[in-house]
């Protein structure tokens, strides 16, 4: 399930990035009931990208921003209260590294969802409820 944290250059200090991903994926997998799951864990996937502020925009003008995006199984992030736990924790988590310099208003956080049966884990391609069999042995 891979994050994509992309960033304006500036946003975080440099090196802070790694705490990032791993503070946003513990996050994640908390929120989900998850955390400690060695299936679930191994399958969280991330990177990030750094970008000059002449390339990010909202409304059309340059602004720096923060975009925390997941790519998951339909199951993932569909319960309210978990969306509404895990934006707020990530958008914390930036605001905090970056020293709160970055508004929060300006910490983009959203989920894209696979088809049932459109995610891979080692090669198989994975219905939810084999993703479910697989977490409950992790």
């Amino acid at each position: 399930m891979p994050l994509t944290l992309t960033l304006t250059e500036g946003v975080l200090p440099i090196g802070t990035e790694k705490t990032a991903i791993a503070r946003i994926t513990d996050a994640f997998l908390k929120h989900h009931g998850m955390a400690g799951n060695k299936v679930m864990t191994d399958n969280v996937t991330a990177h990030f990208q750094v970008l000059p502020r002449s390339s990010t925009f909202s409304g059309g003008k340059e602004v720096s921003g923060a975009w925390v995006e997941w790519k998951t199984p339909s199951f993932a992030l569909a319960d309210r209260q978990v969306q509404q736990g895990f934006f707020a924790e990530a958008t914390e988590i930036i605001h905090e590294l970056s020293g709160a310099r970055q508004p929060r208003d300006r910490i983009y956080v959203n989920v894209v969802h696979a088809v049932d049966g459109g995610w891979n884990f080692n090669g198989k391609a994975m219905t939810n409820a084999e993703i479910g069999a697989a977490a409950d042995k992790g």
